[in-house]
């Protein structure tokens, strides 16, 4: 398989890799895996139903088997969860595997976007908005580290799907 075969979408909760991967597959005639909707299937519930029962630390071991392991489309777009490249080696077996896109966004871009949709995301469902901001300033600076490996980063604000077809026909 070609590296430019699968293209991993990387970036934090709320960047738009899901929407942005379904969109990007279609124009490509690729297929999509959402690493998070793919766990919830392996596990026969919802991704914040896991977290309460079993923790972050299980999720995020599963996620990273689910990851490794899975067998992947002969030419695929996969969204990873906000924290999939920040633990372990997933980041760097991303890189080797495949093409990596960070879609970044600053921290006020991101908080508009989740304070509508806390419900369904764990880390943040029980938090008021100014606790939010302070949320997403600290783990966005954690996980930069990570992200800032990937081999392309893109602007989340107003980003289509065909800009990213675009970098991707620049690499081959």
């Amino acid at each position: 398989m070609n590296k430019v075969d699968k293209i991993f979408l990387i970036g934090f909760m709320g960047s738009g890799k899901s929407t942005l991967g379904r969109k990007l597959a279609k124009l490509l005639g690729y297929e999509v895996v959402d690493l998070d909707k793919l766990i919830e299937l392996e596990v026969g519930m919802s991704i914040p139903d896991y977290f309460q029962q079993y923790g972050e630390d299980k999720f995020r071991r599963l996620e990273c088997d689910l990851l490794y392991n899975i067998r992947y489309p002969d030419k695929v777009v996969v969204a990873t969860g906000g924290g999939t490249p920040c633990y372990f080696d997933t980041m760097d077996w991303m890189n080797m595997n495949g093409v990596t896109i960070y879609i970044s966004l600053n921290v006020l871009a991101l908080v508009n976007r989740l304070k509508n949709a806390k419900v369904d995301r764990p880390l943040i469902k029980n938090m008021q908005e100014d606790e939010l901001v302070g949320f997403v300033a600290k783990k966005l600076a954690e996980r930069e580290v990570f992200y800032e490996k990937a081999k392309f980063m893109v602007s989340g604000i107003d980003l289509k799907a065909e800009k990213l077809v675009h970098y991707l026909h620049m690499i081959n």
